[in-house]
């Protein structure tokens, strides 16, 4: 089974496609929907995780590509800047997943980047802007 996490761009004239639909009956995966901003005649964002085969999984990055969309891995799109965290936690009050988490013990913010979703809410929250994204395109 392979898995991976994928960041989706949406121009505005593909945002009405059924590619969910494709991706599940033509291609076989499973997904996950992480983050969707989907709205009709507009650019849009899908974060996905996608679950299959790998033949499948790439004949499906292949398909979404074809039709013009923005593909790129999710991996390390969010980072924390350690030199820059004051450690003051406001961005573990906004993560939805628990990937930033407070150690009581020793009153540091961790980051385990396998629970991110790439939501981005931290980063607008960290007010020494410790948190950035890493821009993979």
């Amino acid at each position: 089974m392979h898995s991976k996490k994928v960041v989706i761009h949406y121009p505005a004239e593909s945002s009405e496609r059924p590619i969910i639909y494709e991706l599940v009956k033509r291609y076989d995966l499973m997904l996950n929907i992480l983050k969707a901003r989907i709205l009709p005649r507009r650019e849009g964002l899908l974060v996905l995780e996608l679950s299959g085969t790998k033949e499948n999984f790439d004949d499906g990055i292949r398909y979404l590509k074809s039709l013009g969309l923005g593909v790129e891995p999710l991996s390390k799109s969010v980072s924390q800047n350690t030199e820059k965290c004051i450690h003051c936690g406001t961005c573990t009050g906004v993560c939805p997943t628990g990937a930033l988490h407070l150690d009581r013990e020793s009153w540091r913010v961790n980051f385990d980047t396998e629970l991110c979703t790439g939501c981005e809410l931290c980063v607008l929250a960290c007010p020494v802007r410790a948190m950035g994204v890493d821009l993979l395109w």
